[in-house]
């Protein structure tokens, strides 16, 4: 079969590339370059088929392999079906392994029939089994939705997005749709639509008061619809900040119905008419975020009648804290400087002062769009009383991320009593104009349902963001652990667990095969270090690094083991860093790979398939 592609005599790098894939050998360009060029002893950019050999030997066999192969092989040629066993339940810690599973995986992965048809494994076999992605350290299971998702929503970790139109800075970067197109495609499930008026009353959708970009409101619905439910079958949120006049409200209305149709939710479900529904009930629906006039039981009523024209006002009365405003309240008072107009100076007066800071405001709704308002109706925080008193099970916060992080520390356990009720949004500072993201994790300690990033900027949250709803199946819903949803439950993230059992997490090292050589180097070289950091409460946050393997990004070995202790493994997320150690400048980032506790065993003994093809 390999002969047939050397008819012509020689091939090249590109056809070089090609054939090693077709012999399903997974390969970088940069590393195949680097290899082919030393292989290449004429200099002629084209080989023969000796030469691809050797290059095929060098990618496809690796040293650290064939050790652990000899050490379970009984004459250093084969494996039996005892010996792959052995090394499955020893080296894999697979708990439910048989001769039958052993036999399997012969089967699917022996290339040699004589080898096979023995129920034996050669190196080649092996070799195969090792480079597949049976042997990832991501948990097979965790590719599906594995979970119970017939829970309430509340009882869930919602993958969400923060001014998900925005694809670049917060201040002068485009809006476009693919910022909404890429979210829902990496599985978020709440997504964010600033709603401005428009010309030719056509709702505009854009960061007020600043230059970024505009896009119609019907145009990113079009597309909400196409792409929404691509990933996951789950419901999506679509979280509304409404600067619109009531008419151009009603366009909004109208886009939302005409466009999405049956996908919408627009009445309460009847076996959800004073508790919020799961997601499995939910699935293949569009929910609207936003305020919302009256009841339920009153929006039932309206159901089927004329309501254009009609518009509700109504009165709200807020503290002042800057920090605890919603997202268009703290946008528009920073971008228009309102701390500077004379109510603000009284307000700042009485806030040294120690008096109570109030503010009314007066808010216009276009009935129409506050119909659509089912389960997640937008509700000012005020305080965790105030919730705790007055807070209706359909009603959801959101609260800056400065704010939370104070709330978290002064009064975590109240924290958790409300997210355990109420779906409760963080998101970013306003100061964060270069889209920056704040850690999640510290949030999702408490329970915070929606914790919304800027998915444009790469970086350790994206990455925990990433990791952790890479669980379930990406369906971009992930239950929160027993403890943060039980109301007995006195769980404080800021205090060592009293009842904690915790486990010990080893990883062994052992190697990396074909990882991103350094942007700074010519050739397929760099000087690599590991990183092993783990996030979750904060005393199980801890750090561990490798040494570093000079010049060598191709096949660096470690073999180096690491133990970490963790007292809630349910809430700790793993991340594995490749860097290029440079003494002058820093280290360059070459590489993350992530897990969340529920994607590996408590126990790994080998990390090497997961640095592989960076």
């Amino acid at each position: 079969m390999i002969r047939d592609d050397f008819r012509g005599g020689k091939i090249n790098l590109e056809k070089t590339q090609k054939l090693l894939e077709k012999l399903n050998i997974r390969c970088n360009y940069i590393h195949v370059k680097s290899i082919f060029k030393d292989n290449d002893r004429l200099k002629q950019g084209k080989i023969p088929i000796e030469e691809f050999r050797s290059i095929y030997r060098i990618i496809a066999h690796r040293e650290e392999v064939t050790e652990i192969f000899n050490t379970y092989s009984e004459n250093r040629k084969i494996l039996l079906e005892k010996n792959l066993v052995q090394f499955l339940t020893q080296e894999q810690y697979s708990v439910e392994m048989t001769k039958t599973i052993a036999s399997e995986i012969i089967e699917k992965y022996e290339p040699i029939e004589e080898v096979k048809q023995a129920h034996q494994m050669s190196l080649e076999g092996f070799t195969r089994y090792m480079d597949s992605s049976e042997c990832l350290l991501f948990d097979n299971k965790c590719e599906r939705t594995y979970q119970n998702m017939n829970h309430p929503l509340n009882d869930y970790f919602i993958s969400s997005s923060h001014n998900t139109y925005l694809i670049s800075d917060q201040l002068v970067g485009p809006s476009d749709i693919w910022g909404y197109v890429s979210a829902l495609v990496k599985g978020c499930r709440c997504l964010e639509i600033d709603c401005w008026d428009g010309s030719q009353n056509e709702p505009v959708v854009y960061h007020g008061y600043t230059l970024t970009s505009k896009l119609l409101f019907k145009t990113v619905i079009q597309a909400i619809r196409k792409y929404a439910f691509i990933t996951s079958d789950y419901p999506v949120v679509l979280s509304l900040e409404n600067h619109c006049s009531p008419s151009q409200q009603e366009v909004i209305a109208h886009n939302l119905q005409s466009i999405l149709g049956e996908t919408l939710l627009s009445d309460v479900l009847d076996e959800f008419l004073d508790k919020l529904p799961s997601p499995e009930a939910l699935k293949f629906k569009i929910l609207v975020r936003n305020k919302k006039i009256g009841t339920l039981r009153e929006t039932r009523e309206r159901k089927g009648t004329d309501k254009h024209g009609q518009i509700e006002e109504y009165e709200e009365v807020e503290e002042t804290d800057q920090e605890d405003e919603d997202d268009d309240e703290v946008k528009e008072s920073e971008t228009e400087d309102i701390l500077k107009d004379n109510q603000e100076k009284e307000m700042e007066s009485k806030r040294v002062a120690g008096l109570p800071l109030f503010k009314k405001k007066r808010v216009k709704v276009a009935v129409a769009l506050s119909d659509l308002v089912i389960y997640t109706k937008a509700e000012k925080f005020r305080s965790f009383q105030h919730s705790r008193l007055h807070q209706q099970f359909n009603e959801s916060n959101s609260i800056g991320e400065s704010k939370a992080r104070k709330l978290s520390k002064l009064q975590a356990q109240e924290f958790i009593l409300h997210t355990r009720k109420f779906i409760t949004r963080i998101y970013p500072k306003a100061t964060r104009t270069d889209s920056s993201n704040f850690n999640p994790q510290e949030f999702w300690n408490i329970g915070c349902q929606m914790v919304a990033l800027n998915f444009q900027t790469p970086g350790l949250p994206m990455d925990l963001q990433t990791g952790k709803f890479l669980d379930n199946g990406g369906s971009g819903y992930v239950l929160k652990p027993d403890f943060l949803r039980d109301n007995k439950s006195k769980f404080n993230p800021n205090k060592a667990p009293i009842d904690s059992n915790p486990i010990t997490l080893t990883i062994r090292l052992i190697s990396g095969i074909q990882l991103p050589p350094s942007h700074h180097s010519s050739s397929n070289k760099a000087d690599v270090i590991v990183i092993i950091e783990l996030f979750g409460v904060p005393n199980d946050q801890a750090k561990h690094q490798t040494r570093v393997i000079k010049k060598n990004a191709f096949s660096p070995r470690w073999n180096e083991t690491f133990t970490f202790i963790i007292q809630v493994p349910e809430l700790a997320l793993i991340r594995f860093v490749v860097e290029n150690q440079s003494l002058i400048a820093g280290n360059e980032f070459l590489e993350a790979i992530y897990f969340t506790s529920s994607m590996h065993e408590q126990r790994l003994s080998s990390c090497s398939s997961v640095f592989e093809n960076g």
